[in-house]
């Protein structure tokens, strides 16, 4: 047993060890509207179990059919934000510039602002490694320029921890955090949310073998997360379950949804 002296010195270097540890609160919590056409730029966490913003799409549009919201990704195995032109995104020549309806049919897009928001990821390790978290700052402010020359809204995905390296969690939070503030960017916590199902559910997979890239349960996840946070729909109840079985849809839908209020609860 403590004596009351030490007891009082314990208590006080736990609560200065839980401030200095304490999660970053992100500045912005919600975009001026939902996007109609997004763009997703990043690497293999999004293009994993046929592509984070193909869920996301059929989550928003079964949650508002009228709205009829579209989406593409532009994807690079292995790569960070550096990797990408997003200039080169944005031409009206390049990306999105057609596409195939029907029996084959191409059609030319005219729309004179092709995407509303671009949801941007780094390398899964790039905002935390010591030789390459300098880079990623660079990397959000010069891309985030960018998206907003073009029109559009710069939105970052927080990435998740490594399954066996859960203390990247918080690593990733507060670098995605405080890189979203310097930029004024609405910020997606699904690296939060994949803590929090671990922790709600620890027999529920999360990562393919590699323990790093996700498994359909996470790609939906993640998917819920962005309808949370980018199109301000809540998940709880959504029909599309990508195929998972109702009772593991109805616990991820919860998870992400709790996620976002926790997340940007001032």
């Amino acid at each position: 047993m403590l004596r009351n002296g030490h007891w009082l010195l314990a208590a006080t270097l736990a609560l200065s060890f839980t401030a200095a540890h304490a999660e970053v609160k992100p500045k912005v919590d919600k975009l001026d509207e939902a996007p109609k056409v997004a763009l997703y730029i990043g690497n293999s966490f999004f293009y994993y179990n046929n592509s984070l913003h193909n869920h996301v799409l059929k989550l928003a549009n079964a949650a508002d059919p009228a709205a009829h919201y579209k989406a593409t990704s532009a994807t690079i195995s292995g790569s960070g934000l550096n990797w990408h032109d997003v200039e080169s995104l944005f031409s009206t020549a390049g990306m999105a510039s057609y596409s195939f309806v029907g029996d084959n049919e191409v059609v030319m897009n005219t729309r004179n602002k092709k995407f509303d928001a671009a949801i941007m990821m780094d390398c899964s390790q790039c905002p935390v490694h010591p030789q390459l978290k300098s880079l990623f700052g660079e990397s959000v402010a010069k891309d985030a320029e960018i998206v907003r020359k073009h029109g559009a809204d710069p939105v970052l995905f927080m990435s998740w921890a490594y399954a066996d390296k859960p203390e990247m969690t918080e690593q990733l939070a507060d670098a995605y955090t405080t890189a979203g503030n310097a930029n004024d960017m609405l910020v997606i916590p699904a690296g939060l949310a994949f803590a929090r199902a671990r922790k709600e559910q620890p027999d529920l997979v999360l990562n393919v073998e590699d323990k790093r890239h996700p498994t359909l349960a996470g790609t939906y996840l993640a998917a819920c997360t962005v309808l949370a946070s980018v199109y301000k729909r809540s998940p709880v109840g959504n029909p599309y379950h990508a195929g998972l079985d109702d009772k593991t849809a109805a616990f991820l839908q919860n998870v992400a949804w709790e996620t976002v209020q926790d997340y940007y609860r001032k």
